[in-house]
């Protein structure tokens, strides 16, 4: 009889796949085996390999769990930029709990607040003022850059110097590359022959 339970039991921890890391999920299956099909605990264990005190272990701490998930939902929500570091730091420092980092942290991530989307921070700008005209030549030029593709698909790049009073092209600089020391030395070319500008405006480009 015991040996046909054994058997019984291996097959069915072989059908609900009872190679699982988890400990407590094996726990799970083990204990639904013996619910569902009436099989004897002790062909359970050896089949779904967990223990005596393993299979009959309960949670105790259900309540406290519940307490961290309180504490890390209200810092979320109140601090919608605070990340689980600091979450754990005011838990620990000024609110003295003593919880293991490392059991706060899985709870996070069963609430799955580490996959939030953080707002991005965003500077506060006052009313913008208007541009001012330039009412003569080299009081302000402005630098652009553009890019443009050639028939077998190369990208390019260019880079543009108006001066604003007249929109008086002063040079376009081609390249596939448009290096720094490469616009320094057309902004120093241009300005042996124009002069130097009061101002350059340009715009908040990755140039």
């Amino acid at each position: 009889m015991y040996e046909e339970e054994h058997l019984e039991a291996e097959i069915i921890a072989e059908a609900m796949q009872k190679k699982v890391v988890a400990p407590s999920r094996r726990r799970e299956m083990a204990q639904q085996a013996v619910r569902d099909k009436g099989i004897s605990i002790r062909p359970v264990w050896e089949a779904f390999g967990i223990g005596q005190t393993c299979y009959w272990h309960e949670a105790k701490l259900s309540s406290q769990s519940s307490e961290i998930g309180d504490w890390l939902i209200c810092l979320t929500t109140n601090q919608r930029n605070s990340g689980f570091g600091l979450c754990f730091q005011y838990l620990h420092n000024v609110k003295g709990y003593r919880w293991n980092h490392k059991r706060v942290y899985r709870i996070y991530q069963q609430l799955e607040l580490n996959l939030r989307i953080k707002p991005k921070k965003r500077l506060v700008r006052e009313k913008p003022k208007p541009l001012a005209e330039p009412t003569a030549d080299n009081q302000v030029w402005s630098i652009d850059f553009m890019h443009d593709q050639l028939v077998n698909g190369r990208s390019i790049r260019l880079c543009n110097v108006i001066d604003d009073f007249n929109w008086v092209g002063l040079e376009i600089e081609v390249g596939f590359w448009l290096l720094s020391e490469r616009m320094i030395r057309s902004l120093e070319r241009i300005m042996e022959w124009r002069g130097h500008p009061e101002r350059i405006r340009c715009d908040n480009g990755p140039e």
